[in-house]
């Protein structure tokens, strides 16, 4: 599963620039639209063209590492599921 961290960049750029950073503001800077940001940011796993990753890269200033991490499934967690699917 994809982690995105851009609470936490919000967060920081908030610190940074010391004001308060809106989903809407991000949008109109980065042209994505505010409600793919909501998913991004309410949704874990929320998947996301890469456009929009290098465009939030772009507006944060930060790597791509900083904005996801790659969060590996449990084998187990997989196992059982496809076993409850089976009754």
């Amino acid at each position: 599963m994809i982690r995105f961290h851009l609470k936490e960049l919000i967060a920081d750029k908030e610190f940074a620039e010391k004001r308060r950073i809106t989903i809407g503001e991000i949008a109109k800077e980065t042209g994505i639209n505010r409600m793919t940001l909501s998913k991004i940011i309410n949704h874990p796993g929320h998947s996301t063209v890469t456009d929009n990753i290098d465009k939030l890269c772009t507006y944060f200033d930060c790597r791509v590492e900083q904005l996801v991490t790659h969060i590996k499934e449990c084998q187990d967690d997989t196992q059982s599921e496809m076993a409850d699917d089976r009754e």
